[in-house]
C-alpha cells in the first residue's frame, strides 16, 4: 500500500519501532495515526485509555519480543490517538473553547474515516479501557469492518454515580488547575493496582514513573474533551450480541472496572469470547503485566490462522509458564473457531 502525500508525517523516535505519525483530517477534526509495520499485512488499530496514547499505553506489550514479534510480524499496526493526545515534535495542539464537544459515536466515526483514509478495509481491534468502548462501538456500528476484539479492562455501561462523580471532580480539577499532581496520582489509580503504584521494584518504579512524566505531557483541555465524551457515554450491551466478530477481554483483578468486563463477557455470544483475568494487575494490563498477555493473544490469533513467529517463547522475565494457565485455553476450540467463555487466572510470580 502507498503511502499518502497529503499527509503530515513526523519521524518517531525510535520506541516499539521506527514508524510515522499521520495527521487524518475527518469531519470531527484532525487526529493522529502512528503507522508501524508491512503496509501489506492485515490492519491492527489500537486506541488507548483516557489521557494515554500509544507511547504511554502500549509500550510495555510492544517491549516484549515475543508480543513485538507477533504482532509485527502479522500486522500492519495503526495507533489512533484520542483527538490532541497525539505525539509530535511540535506538540499537541490545544482544543479551543468554541471547538463542540465530541461524542463517543463522533470518535467511533472518526474510527471509519481513518480507515477509508489509509485505504483500510477489515481490522483487528485492540483497546483499553475507554479506547476499549470506542472500538467496540465501531464495531457495533461497523460490523462488516471489524475481524475481532482485543479488549482490555473494557466499558460497556453508562457511568456509574460513582464513575460519573469522580469523573466530573477530575474535569473540574483540569480546568482549574490543568494537569496537576493530584489529578495524576487519581488517574494513575485508574491505571494501576495500588501493589504496582507503592512498589519498590525497579521496572514498576518505572513504569509508574514514565507514566506520570507522560501525563504531563498532556494539554488538560484535550484530556477533559475525551473525559467528557466518555462520561456521556451510552450503554451499549444490547448491542454486543450482535457482533459478528471474535472477542478476547483481558481485565485485571484489581481494575475499578473490573465488574464491568465480567458484565460485558456475561452478554457477549458465549461461542466467540474469552475472558482472562488477571492477578494483582490494575486496568492497564498491557503495562502493568504485559507478559500476562502473550499466550492467550497467540492462541487467539492462532484461531485466524495467523503464522506463530519462529522464536515464539515464554518471557523468561514473564509470570506466565504452562502449568500457570487453564489447561482449557490450549485446547483447540477453545481459542480457535469456537472461542469459549473461559475465567484464565494467570498467577503472579513469588
Amino acid at each position: 500500500m502507498a503511502e499518502h502525500s497529503d499527509s503530515v508525517c513526523v519521524d518517531m523516535e525510535p520506541v516499539l519501532l521506527a514508524g510515522k505519525e499521520h495527521i487524518v483530517k475527518t469531519i470531527y477534526g484532525s487526529l493522529s495515526v502512528a503507522v508501524f509495520g508491512d503496509w501489506d499485512n492485515p490492519a491492527l488499530i489500537t486506541y488507548p485509555d483516557l489521557a494515554l496514547n500509544y507511547v504511554s499505553c502500549f509500550q510495555g506489550l510492544f517491549s516484549c519480543p515475543e508480543a513485538f514479534s507477533l504482532l509485527l510480524q502479522n500486522f500492519c499496526i495503526y495507533h489512533i490517538s484520542p483527538p490532541g493526545h497525539e505525539i509530535l515534535q511540535q506538540g499537541a495542539a490545544v482544543a479551543g473553547k468554541d471547538e463542540p464537544s465530541l461524542s463517543v459515536d463522533d470518535l467511533a466515526n472518526q474510527i471509519a474515516e481513518i480507515l477509508d483514509y489509509f485505504r483500510v478495509d477489515k481490522v483487528m481491534c485492540l483497546g483499553v479501557t475507554a479506547g476499549a468502548y470506542i472500538l467496540t462501538l465501531f464495531a457495533i456500528k461497523y460490523p462488516k469492518r471489524v475481524i475481532g476484539l482485543i479488549l482490555v479492562s473494557p466499558l460497556c455501561k453508562t457511568s456509574s454515580w460513582k464513575e460519573w462523580l469522580s469523573n466530573k471532580v477530575i474535569s473540574n480539577l483540569l480546568y482549574m488547575c490543568g494537569m496537576c499532581g493530584l489529578v495524576k496520582e487519581v488517574l494513575l489509580m485508574r491505571y494501576f493496582g495500588k501493589a504496582a503504584r507503592t512498589s519498590t521494584d525497579v521496572l514498576e518504579s518505572y513504569i509508574i514513573g514514565s507514566c506520570r512524566r507522560l501525563l504531563g505531557e498532556r494539554h488538560s483541555s484535550n484530556v477533559r474533551r475525551f473525559l467528557g465524551a466518555i462520561n456521556r457515554r451510552w450503554d451499549i450491551t444490547q448491542g454486543l450480541r450482535k457482533l459478528q466478530c471474535r472477542s478476547l477481554i483481558f481485565v485485571g483483578e484489581n481494575s475499578p472496572f473490573h465488574h464491568e468486563a465480567l458484565h460485558m463477557i456475561s452478554k457477549l455470544d458465549r461461542r466467540f469470547s474469552a475472558l482472562v483475568e488477571v492477578q494483582a494487575c490494575g486496568s492497564v494490563v498491557t503495562e502493568e503485566q504485559p507478559d500476562a498477555m502473550l499466550v492467550p493473544l497467540e492462541y487467539f490469533l492462532l484461531g485466524y490462522g495467523f503464522c506463530r513467529p519462529s522464536q515464539f517463547s515464554v518471557s523468561p522475565r514473564g509470570p506466565l509458564s504452562p502449568i500457570s494457565i487453564s489447561p482449557e485455553l490450549f485446547s483447540p476450540e477453545s481459542m480457535g473457531l469456537k472461542l469459549k467463555p473461559i475465567k484464565t487466572r494467570i498467577q503472579k510470580e513469588v
